[in-house]
């Protein structure tokens, strides 16, 4: 069998190239630059630095890793598009932040949940859609 992909995985394809490359361009322009700790830690700091200081918080406790992970381990029960989009976006997002473990695992999971939706019914026999792991 083979997945089948419409204009909404496509649009959820989009979604994640788009979310991964904002999160890698916002690290690459503001956080890994060394100039940024001591114009952050100046007394009237630029604006930029309140986003700044939030993902690195949000780095710090590890909260695009778990958020990402839980998305994936939803996306993989329900066999959701909507949920592997989400989990799969917040996964890569997680990885370039340093959340590596629990990011590539919400990914994955995501990822086998979206195409897990994206197959054809195995059987339609009245009852509705099943999917092949049913």
């Amino acid at each position: 069998m083979r997945a089948r992909f419409g204009r909404a995985d496509l649009i959820g394809i989009a979604v994640v190239i788009a979310l991964a490359a904002a999160a890698a361009g916002f690290r690459m322009a503001t956080i890994e630059p060394r100039a940024y700790v001591g114009l952050c830690a100046g007394a009237h700091a630029p604006l930029v630095c309140a986003p700044r200081h939030a993902v690195l918080w949000l780095q710090y406790e590890r909260l695009f890793g778990f958020p990402a992970l839980l998305l994936g381990l939803l996306a993989f029960a329900f066999a959701s598009r909507a949920l592997g989009v989400a989990g799969a976006a917040l996964g890569i997002v997680a990885v370039i932040n340093y959340n590596g473990t629990e990011g590539i695992i919400g990914a994955a999971l995501a990822l086998w949940g979206w195409l897990e939706a994206a197959m054809p019914a195995a059987f339609d026999r009245g009852e509705g859609q099943r999917h092949a792991r049913e």
